[in-house]
Protein backbone atom coordinates (compact mmCIF):
# COMPACT_ATOMS: atom_id res chain seq x y z
CA UNK A 1 0.00 0.00 0.00
CA UNK A 2 1.44 3.56 -1.05
CA UNK A 3 2.20 5.47 1.94
CA UNK A 4 -0.23 9.03 2.00
CA UNK A 5 0.37 12.24 1.19
CA UNK A 6 -0.53 13.09 4.50
CA UNK A 7 1.60 10.44 6.43
CA UNK A 8 4.83 11.70 4.27
CA UNK A 9 3.90 15.22 4.77
CA UNK A 10 3.95 14.56 8.67
CA UNK A 11 7.46 12.22 8.57
CA UNK A 12 8.64 15.16 7.05
CA UNK A 13 7.62 17.56 9.86
CA UNK A 14 9.09 15.01 12.64
CA UNK A 15 12.75 16.22 12.17
CA UNK A 16 13.97 18.79 14.57
CA UNK A 17 13.27 22.39 12.86
CA UNK A 18 11.80 21.49 9.92
CA UNK A 19 9.37 23.90 8.54
CA UNK A 20 6.94 23.93 5.37
CA UNK A 21 6.65 26.55 3.14
CA UNK A 22 4.97 27.19 -0.33
CA UNK A 23 7.07 29.37 -2.39
CA UNK A 24 6.19 27.60 -5.68
CA UNK A 25 2.37 27.32 -5.06
CA UNK A 26 -0.18 25.35 -3.06
CA UNK A 27 0.49 22.38 -4.52
CA UNK A 28 4.25 22.23 -3.89
CA UNK A 29 5.13 21.72 -0.04
CA UNK A 30 8.60 22.78 0.29
CA UNK A 31 10.02 21.48 3.82
CA UNK A 32 13.54 23.48 4.92
CA UNK A 33 15.39 23.09 8.24
CA UNK A 34 17.09 26.70 9.10
CA UNK A 35 15.84 28.07 5.66
CA UNK A 36 17.81 25.55 3.56
CA UNK A 37 15.48 22.89 1.40
CA UNK A 38 15.29 19.20 1.81
CA UNK A 39 12.28 17.68 0.54
CA UNK A 40 9.89 19.06 -1.81
CA UNK A 41 6.44 17.30 -2.20
CA UNK A 42 3.85 17.65 -4.48
CA UNK A 43 0.71 15.69 -5.71
CA UNK A 44 -1.32 15.93 -9.14
CA UNK A 45 -4.96 14.89 -9.61
CA UNK A 46 -5.10 11.25 -10.43
CA UNK A 47 -1.68 10.04 -9.49
CA UNK A 48 0.21 9.15 -6.52
CA UNK A 49 2.25 11.78 -4.53
CA UNK A 50 5.85 12.65 -5.08
CA UNK A 51 8.75 13.77 -2.89
CA UNK A 52 12.16 14.74 -4.32
CA UNK A 53 15.43 14.43 -1.33
CA UNK A 54 18.97 14.99 -1.25
CA UNK A 55 20.78 12.16 -1.49
CA UNK A 56 24.39 11.40 -1.48
CA UNK A 57 25.80 11.30 -5.11
CA UNK A 58 27.52 8.23 -4.87
CA UNK A 59 23.82 6.92 -4.32
CA UNK A 60 21.05 8.40 -6.20
CA UNK A 61 22.27 6.72 -9.40
CA UNK A 62 22.11 3.42 -7.60
CA UNK A 63 18.70 4.19 -5.79
CA UNK A 64 17.57 4.86 -9.68
CA UNK A 65 18.45 1.35 -11.08
CA UNK A 66 17.33 -0.55 -8.04
CA UNK A 67 13.82 1.13 -7.75
CA UNK A 68 11.48 2.11 -10.92
CA UNK A 69 9.66 4.80 -8.71
CA UNK A 70 13.34 7.14 -8.17
CA UNK A 71 13.91 9.04 -10.92
CA UNK A 72 16.54 12.14 -11.35
CA UNK A 73 14.91 15.05 -9.32
CA UNK A 74 12.43 16.77 -11.31
CA UNK A 75 13.94 20.47 -11.72
CA UNK A 76 16.66 19.93 -9.20
CA UNK A 77 20.51 19.17 -9.45
CA UNK A 78 20.57 15.28 -11.08
CA UNK A 79 23.52 14.30 -9.08
CA UNK A 80 22.25 15.39 -5.89
CA UNK A 81 18.58 14.72 -6.19
CA UNK A 82 16.03 11.96 -6.35
CA UNK A 83 12.44 12.25 -6.87
CA UNK A 84 10.57 9.25 -5.78
CA UNK A 85 6.97 8.50 -6.92
CA UNK A 86 5.03 7.66 -3.62
CA UNK A 87 3.27 4.68 -5.59
CA UNK A 88 3.82 1.92 -2.84
CA UNK A 89 7.18 0.11 -4.27
CA UNK A 90 9.47 1.27 -2.31
CA UNK A 91 9.17 0.29 1.06
CA UNK A 92 8.14 2.59 3.93
CA UNK A 93 11.10 1.83 6.01
CA UNK A 94 13.38 2.22 3.56
CA UNK A 95 11.83 6.02 1.61
CA UNK A 96 12.12 6.86 5.67
CA UNK A 97 16.12 6.12 5.77
CA UNK A 98 16.26 8.52 2.46
CA UNK A 99 14.24 11.08 4.17
CA UNK A 100 16.75 11.11 6.97
CA UNK A 101 19.03 11.19 4.81
CA UNK A 102 18.22 14.18 3.17
CA UNK A 103 17.89 16.01 6.33
CA UNK A 104 21.20 14.99 7.67
CA UNK A 105 22.87 16.24 4.57
CA UNK A 106 20.88 19.54 4.63
CA UNK A 107 22.32 19.95 8.19
CA UNK A 108 25.76 19.02 7.63
CA UNK A 109 26.13 22.00 6.03
CA UNK A 110 24.61 24.12 8.39
CA UNK A 111 27.15 25.71 10.91
CA UNK A 112 27.62 24.29 13.94
CA UNK A 113 25.83 27.27 16.40
CA UNK A 114 22.74 26.84 13.83
CA UNK A 115 22.82 22.75 14.23
CA UNK A 116 23.46 22.79 18.31
CA UNK A 117 20.64 25.42 18.27
CA UNK A 118 18.41 22.45 16.77
CA UNK A 119 19.91 19.78 18.78
CA UNK A 120 21.44 17.96 16.65
CA UNK A 121 25.28 17.20 15.91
Amino acid sequence: MPIAFDEARTLLLTFPGAAEDFPFGPETHVFKVAGKVFAIMGADSGRPANVSLKCDPDLAPLLREQYAAVVPGYHLNKAHWNTVVLDGSVPDEELGEWVAMSYDLVVAGLSRAVRAGLGVR
